[in-house]
């Protein structure tokens, strides 16, 4: 079998597919409704913290999957063609259109339930989804 390299100069479609990667390897995309409020939280960084959605695709401080250490790290790697990764990049680009809704209700850090990073011991969470915990 021979690999053949695909060039895009579509800079928005690298970034989508960058962030729908970044989606999935966080999300699972076990779901639409997480796969959604992971897009809304990215959303609500690029708003509130006048950042681009290319500087949001490469925070390891944002997103575990990141670092080449994370258990998730490996999930980055998902074919384009997977139903699930399909479903988080039709998010991203729902989201860069500026037709999704905020479901974390102004969220812009995030992590795990089975993880209490240090910043999150004084807040509260103010959304819950499948088993992510959203913060402003």
């Amino acid at each position: 079998m021979q690999l053949t390299l695909i060039k895009n100069n579509d800079d928005t479609q690298i970034v989508s597919y960058k962030l729908a990667r970044i989606i999935f390897a966080e999300t699972g995309g076990v779901s639409l409704p997480i796969v959604e409020a992971m897009s809304s939280m990215i959303n609500n960084i690029h708003i509130k913290q006048n950042k681009s959605f290319e500087s949001i695709s490469i925070d390891s401080d944002l997103f575990e999957c990141l670092n080449p250490k994370s258990s998730r790290h490996q999930n980055l790697n998902i074919s384009a063609n997977d139903r699930k990764f399909q479903m988080c990049l039709r998010a991203v680009k729902t989201m860069m259109h500026g037709n999704l809704r905020d479901t974390v209700f102004g969220a812009t850090k995030f992590h795990h339930a089975n993880v209490i990073p240090n910043w999150a011991m004084s807040r509260g969470y103010i959304a819950e989804c499948e088993d992510i915990l959203f913060y402003l």
